[in-house]
């Protein structure tokens, strides 16, 4: 089995971080989206990864190449960003007959992924939603069997969203639909989706069983970045590199800090990420996400989101401020 995963968004809802780094490569609790990604499907034995790149797609490979030498590994270019469906048609020549496992690069999710690798059926990860305009939606007939997939219905009917995970046994037959989607120019918001492609299977007599997923991790965007963030330190209970000590710093866990960080005076934590070689002194973070080489003096961040090779630098204030006094610094 072989995993694709497209990485060629721009990320348009986590910028300014997307102007110079890839999504995928955004860091939470510790690591990259990326590497929750590669090292699920690892562990459950895939070991040859098609990346599907574009905007900074050589970062993507450069990280790829050095955390990862011992996989095999396809980078594709999707140039014209035309859907996801044109991203997997990409693939074809390098996937060939074989089974592939496809996840969405910035997608996090739970899930037994063993059990799922052994069933002899195609499959789709599930979650079940409050409001499932905004998702591709599955409606699951009697016989526990995918009866039909559409992405984004004004009028849904089901409640069961697709999560970004796709198990597909008959790659073949999956790019045949994708061949006609292309030739008769079907697309859903002006694009050519996976989804539409899955229904096409789904039509032609493909057999998909849905899995649910336990947690779905969202890193669209700031706020349910630093959600997730926290969500995911609490259940790892974070990673402090051993061999450092703080001087005059107090750590509320759950927090990861990073290797060569120079941290004092400061009150780190709960819910804080900080990447490698971080400078931090007289301040104060909570609920953030901190990049690497990064320096932090005299601030106090709270639900922040700061990249690296930035500098946070406050204002150092000597008052004398007497009683029934209110001060509003802004």
């Amino acid at each position: 089995m072989k995993a694709i995963i497209p990485v060629a968004g721009a990320g348009a809802k986590l910028r300014p971080h997307t102007y110079t780094q890839p999504k995928a490569l955004i860091p939470i609790a510790g690591k990259t989206i990326l590497s929750f990604i590669v090292d699920q499907l690892r562990e459950a034995g895939i070991t040859e990864f098609i990346f599907i790149v574009g905007y900074l797609g050589d970062k993507i490979q450069e990280y790829v190449n050095n955390m990862y030498p011992d996989l095999t590994t396809h980078f594709v270019y999707q140039n014209e960003r035309q859907g996801t469906g044109h991203a997997i048609e990409l693939t074809k020549n390098i996937v060939g007959t074989d089974e592939v496992f496809v996840t969405l690069g910035d997608t996090i999710c739970e899930f037994d992924i063993k059990e799922v690798m052994a069933s002899p059926y195609s499959m789709l990860g599930i979650k079940k939603v409050d409001d499932p305009r905004n998702f591709g939606v599955a409606e699951i007939g009697e016989d526990g069997f995918i009866e039909h997939v559409v992405e984004k219905p004004a009028i849904p009917k089901s409640n069961m969203a697709l999560v970004g995970l796709y198990k597909i046994k008959e790659s073949d037959f999956l790019f045949q639909c994708l061949h006609h989607l292309f030739s008769e120019g079907i697309k859903t918001y002006g694009e050519y989706n996976l989804t539409d492609a899955l229904d096409c299977m789904i039509k032609r007599g493909a057999k998909f069983q849905p899995f649910k997923v336990k947690n779905w991790f969202d890193c669209g965007k700031k706020e349910s970045l630093l959600e997730s963030n926290a969500t995911l330190l609490k259940k790892s209970g974070g990673n402090v590199v051993d061999g450092h000590e703080y001087k005059d710093t107090i750590i509320i866990p759950p927090v990861s800090i990073a290797s060569g960080c120079d941290i004092s005076n400061s009150i780190i934590g709960p819910n804080v990420a900080i990447g490698a070689n971080t400078s931090i002194k007289h301040s104060i973070v909570r609920d953030s996400i901190i990049g690497s080489y990064t320096t932090l003096h005299e601030v106090v961040l709270d639900n922040s989101l700061i990249g690296s090779d930035a500098s946070v630098k406050g204002l150092s204030r000597s008052l004398n401020i007497g009683d029934n006094t209110e001060i509003d610094f802004g």
